[in-house]
């Protein structure tokens, strides 16, 4: 699995998917939540963060009325991960109702089994 997590291939993005998501809301918008004190190093990093990946073309500016206040934890080897709160955002979110059961329930229902098939999910899904 090298490849996978190949800091080369990590630096793009994989080619667009002919499917996109769309995250739909319900009938009111969250209002933007308050910004997390930061300090000179945090908003340092922030602003360090968002060029990067603007550059990347991993995220892209944004003219939506609403935001998500971000901070930073600090990780073991003393680098910053970046963390948005989203919870508002979560509370207006139209909950996708589709057919295919948990992970976990299909766990249950595979347990024992020793033959599996792999389906592409994106263009296959209608034909299950």
């Amino acid at each position: 699995y090298s490849d996978v997590f190949s800091k080369v291939k990590a630096e793009k993005l994989p080619p667009h998917c002919t499917c996109d998501h769309h995250i739909e809301l319900e009938w009111s918008l969250p209002s933007a939540g308050a910004i997390y004190s930061l300090s000179n190093q945090d908003s340092d990093t922030i602003r360090a963060y968002i060029s990067e990946n603007v550059e990347k073309c991993f995220i892209h500016p944004s003219s939506s009325s609403t935001g998500a206040p971000v901070l930073f934890v600090r990780k073991k080897d003393g680098g910053l991960h970046l963390c948005a709160d989203y919870c508002k955002l979560n509370a207006v979110t139209r909950k996708n109702k589709y057919p295919v059961p948990p992970m976990n329930h299909l766990l249950t229902f595979f347990n024992g089994s020793s033959i599996f098939s792999i389906i592409y999910l994106c263009g296959a899904y209608n034909l299950l």
